[in-house]
C-alpha cells in the first residue's frame, strides 16, 4: 500500500505556542506558552496601582489644601443645663473666624475647666467648620454658705457658685455647715475633705430614704468628735447624729420621736436630742440643764 501522503505542517507562531516536547503529547497538540502572557498582565496591574496610588496622594493633598481654609463657623455646647451652656458659649465666641485646623483641642479644654461647675469636656473638631464641646456638669448635692455667698457642693465635695436660677432644677437642698478648712485642687478649685465628703454621701443616702426626715430637716453641722448634728424644721433643737454612720437607723429614731414627743411637746422644748445610742434616746430640756433618757418602744 503506497504511503499515506505527509500532513501539512501545522505552523504557529513562536510568541503564542510551542509544540508540546514532553512525552505522551498527543500527534497535532500544542501547549499554550503563558510567559508572555504573564509579563503583560503584570506590567498593567503595577500600572494600575501607581494610578490609584497617584490619585490618593493627590486626594490626600488636596484634601490637606482644603482643611486649611476651613474656620471655625460656631461653638456647639451640649450635654449641660442651658444656663452653663449659655455661659461656655459665651467664652468660646472668640475662636469664631479662627483656622479649625490650627485649633487645639487640648487648649481649648484647658480653658474651658477653668469654669468651677464644669466636671469634664470632650472636644471635637467637624469639617464643616463646627465645633462641639459636650460637657459633663457638676451636680449639686447641697448647699453652704462661705463669705457670705451661697455654694453649692458636688458628689466629689468640688464647691461651685449657686446661682437663683438653679433653684427650679434643684429644688430643697440640704443646708451644710461647719465645714473644715478647704484644700485646693486642680485649676484652683476648692474642696472639702474627703472624710466629709464621704460623711455627706452616707448621710444622704439614708436621707433620701427616709419617710419623713427629708421632710423636716433643713441644715446638716459637721462636727468633729463624733458631734454632727442636723436641725429640723420649726425647732431649733441639735439632733445629735455623730460621725460613725448608720445614718438610717437614727433617721428613723428621729422620726418616731419627732411624732410621739416633739409633736405633743412643742419645737422648743429641747436644746439637743441625741440619735447615737442604741435604743435610747437623751434629751436636753432648755430651760434645765438636766439630762433625761427617752426610750424608744
Amino acid at each position: 500500500m503506497p504511503d499515506s501522503e505527509p500532513k501539512e505542517d501545522q505552523v504557529f507562531s513562536p510568541d503564542t505556542a510551542t509544540q508540546a516536547s514532553s512525552e505522551g503529547a498527543g500527534e497535532g497538540e500544542y501547549r499554550y506558552d503563558t510567559a508572555s502572557g504573564n509579563t503583560v498582565s503584570g506590567k498593567a496591574g503595577v500600572f494600575i496601582v501607581v494610578i490609584a496610588l497617584g490619585a490618593l496622594a493627590a486626594l490626600a493633598f488636596y484634601s490637606s489644601q482644603w482643611k486649611r481654609d476651613v474656620v471655625v463657623r460656631d461653638v456647639v455646647v451640649e450635654g449641660v443645663s442651658s444656663i452653663v451652656a449659655k455661659d461656655v458659649s459665651s467664652s468660646m465666641k472668640i475662636y469664631n473666624g479662627r483656622n479649625l485646623q490650627e485649633l487645639d483641642p487640648a487648649e481649648l479644654k484647658k480653658r474651658i475647666m477653668l469654669f468651677p461647675y464644669v466636671r469634664d469636656a470632650v472636644i471635637s473638631k467637624e469639617l464643616n467648620g463646627i465645633v462641639r464641646i459636650r460637657v459633663a456638669e457638676r451636680v449639686p448635692i447641697v448647699l453652704t454658705v462661705m463669705d457670705g455667698l451661697i455654694l453649692a457642693i458636688d458628689n466629689d465635695g468640688f464647691l461651685f457658685p449657686w446661682r437663683d436660677k438653679m433653684s427650679a432644677q434643684f429644688p430643697k437642698l440640704l443646708l451644710v455647715s461647719g465645714i473644715s478648712p478647704l484644700k485646693t485642687a486642680g485649676n484652683n478649685q476648692r474642696q472639702i475633705d474627703s472624710r466629709e465628703v464621704e460623711l455627706l454621701r452616707q448621710f444622704l443616702e439614708a436621707f433620701a430614704a427616709s419617710e419623713y426626715a427629708r421632710l423636716l430637716i433643713r441644715e446638716l453641722h459637721l462636727a468633729g468628735n463624733n458631734m454632727t448634728y442636723f436641725i429640723a424644721v420649726q425647732a431649733p433643737t441639735r439632733f445629735i447624729i455623730g460621725n460613725d454612720g448608720n445614718f438610717k437607723e437614727k433617721l428613723k429614731k428621729f422620726e418616731i420621736f419627732w411624732q410621739k414627743v416633739i409633736s405633743k411637746k412643742g419645737f422648743g422644748s429641747y436644746e439637743t436630742v441625741d440619735l447615737r445610742f442604741s435604743e435610747r434616746i437623751f434629751t436636753k430640756d432648755f430651760v434645765t440643764p438636766e439630762m433625761t433618757q427617752e426610750t424608744i418602744q
